[in-house]
């Protein structure tokens, strides 16, 4: 089952809306939250023949989902853990998003620089490990590097204490992208993805959930949406919504956060990525080259509670400074970060006394008494393998019997050709062109400026100040294409700058 469409896939938002409206009979599936999870649940669902609707609270992918470390990888630092199996998944589904995804991922070189002859052998033997775990997944072989070829690879690295190195492969993403990419998947196989829909309560019926009141965040309009099956995708939010079901569930969540600053590629002007795997307490670093730029990151900083837009806390700031003036010949002043922000890890809670950063990132499937199935936990490489597991789970709940999953060799959606884009970028210092804003507005149901210039493009990201030099460019675009009055324009406008100021160690 599937919708005619053009190559791009045109995503009509009224044309949703109306779907929803109409529907006499349940759907089969309905999936709650937007972001890789709950978009890739969705696209397996449809994959299976299913008639699926998804829902997200506010745009596809405004949470965790593009505040990522913008990697596709297997996790070596999990081997140092032991968990070989979420290892050899993760190869594996690496793989498979290189082939279906392959204008979104790319293979990429990561080195890690080393001090001593031991950590060059630990280091490398672990590699190889690695290299051997991906079998034919590998993308490359490990190597070690002499001192002088570290330096020459990496020009940006302090030499001072440089003993040589280890050369491995992994992969690179852009998370809000692919995410769109789902979406318009999605969509294009017949299923009806909603961003700006809230679900306000669940509906029981003989005390099973058999579907969700929506409310359309823009009109206030409430939509009654039925299904056979519900799924809980929300992420940091899915105790939330399994209070709608029963308000006496305990918690299952553990919550970290995950900090990253964006410089100047001058800090590492490279086309791979440096990565040390132990720093002075212990967490991974990465510097790696992303869409012109240098991202640095992360922290593993355990949250008690979930907020809709974290930001980087001032001690995350300092820790990544200190880091990357251990390694970088040029130190990261405040006035360096072009933007900054920060995304939360919905953990799946493992027993007490385990830390954020010991806690497993393997998924679990929990189905209430009620039918709700939850999805907890897991990350960007492994959505495809949960989302499978989420709707092989959905058949007994759903009763359809058993149809095989088609997403491991399935192609998405591809980019728009770079013909409907073009024109002049609208700053010197970003990619994003005139044509670019109406079209995320015509096709790709962007709805706020902050969709168009965080997810739609990633100017946000990659140059916060420059973002909001043209978002008042951006907001008469957005305005005409999505014919709304001059209030909503200024309305957008102030929503930006307070985005904005969230993206920035500093004001002024």
């Amino acid at each position: 089952m599937g919708r005619a469409g053009s190559v791009i896939g045109v995503m009509d938002r009224p044309s949703i809306l109306q779907a929803l409206r109409e529907r006499k009979t349940p759907w089969d599936v309905l999936v709650i939250g937007g972001g890789a999870t709950g978009l890739g649940t969705a696209v397996d669902a449809a994959s299976r023949g299913l008639e699926t609707v998804l829902v997200e609270r506010a745009d596809f992918a405004s949470g965790t989902s593009s505040r990522s470390t913008k990697l596709v990888h297997g996790g070596v630092r999990y081997l140092r853990q032991g968990r070989i199996s979420l290892v050899m998944e993760a190869l594996r589904e690496r793989t498979r998003l290189l082939s279906n995804a392959a204008e979104l991922v790319r293979s990429l070189a990561f080195i890690i620089p080393v001090r001593s002859s031991w950590e060059k052998a630990f280091y490398g033997v672990g590699l190889k490990l690695y290299e051997g775990l991906a079998g034919r997944n590998s993308l490359g072989p490990s190597e070690w590097l002499s001192r002088e070829e570290v330096l020459a690879e990496l020009p940006g690295l302090k030499p001072s204490g440089i003993q040589g190195g280890v050369r491995y492969w992994d992969a690179q993403f852009d998370d809000a992208r692919l995410a769109l990419a789902l979406a318009r998947t999605l969509f294009e196989r017949g299923g009806n993805p909603l961003n700006y829909g809230g679900v306000t309560q669940l509906i029981q019926q003989s005390g099973r959930v058999a579907g969700a009141q929506i409310q359309d965040l823009e009109t206030g309009e409430a939509l009654e949406v039925r299904a056979r099956v519900v799924v809980n995708a929300t992420g940091v939010w899915c105790d939330d919504v399994r209070r709608l079901a029963n308000p006496e569930a305990a918690p299952t969540l553990l919550l970290s956060q995950g900090a990253h600053l964006v410089l100047d590629s001058e800090f590492l002007p490279a086309d791979r990525a440096m990565m040390v795997p132990r720093t002075e307490d212990g967490r991974v670093l990465f510097v790696i080259p992303w869409q012109g730029r240098c991202l640095l990151g992360t922290t593993d900083t355990p949250i008690a509670n979930a907020i809709r837009d974290p930001r980087p806390l001032d001690a995350e700031v300092d820790y990544l400074v200190r880091e990357a003036g251990r390694w970088l010949r040029r130190a990261v002043l405040p006035a360096d970060i072009l933007s900054f922000f920060a995304g939360l890890r919905p953990l799946a809670r493992p027993g007490t006394g385990v830390s954020t950063a010991g806690a497993s990132r393997e998924h679990r499937i929990d189905v209430s008494r009620e039918g709700l199935i939850t999805v907890l936990g897991g990350k960007w490489t492994t959505y495809r393998q949960m989302a499978e597991e989420v709707i092989d789970a959905a058949q007994g709940v759903g009763g359809w019997g058993k149809r095989p999953s088609a997403t491991a060799e399935l192609r998405l959606s591809p980019e728009p050709p770079s013909s409907v884009l073009s024109s002049v970028p609208l700053h010197p210092r970003l990619p994003l062109t005139a044509s670019g804003v109406d079209f995320a507005a015509r096709v790709e149901l962007a709805r706020t400026l902050e969709d168009v210039l965080s997810r739609r493009s990633r100017c946000l990201f990659l140059d916060a100040k420059a973002s909001l030099e043209i978002a008042p460019q951006v907001g008469r675009i957005l305005r005409a294409t999505l014919k709304k009055s001059e209030r909503w324009e200024r309305e957008q406008l102030d929503q930006f700058t307070r985005v904005v100021a969230a993206h920035l160690p500093f004001s002024g």
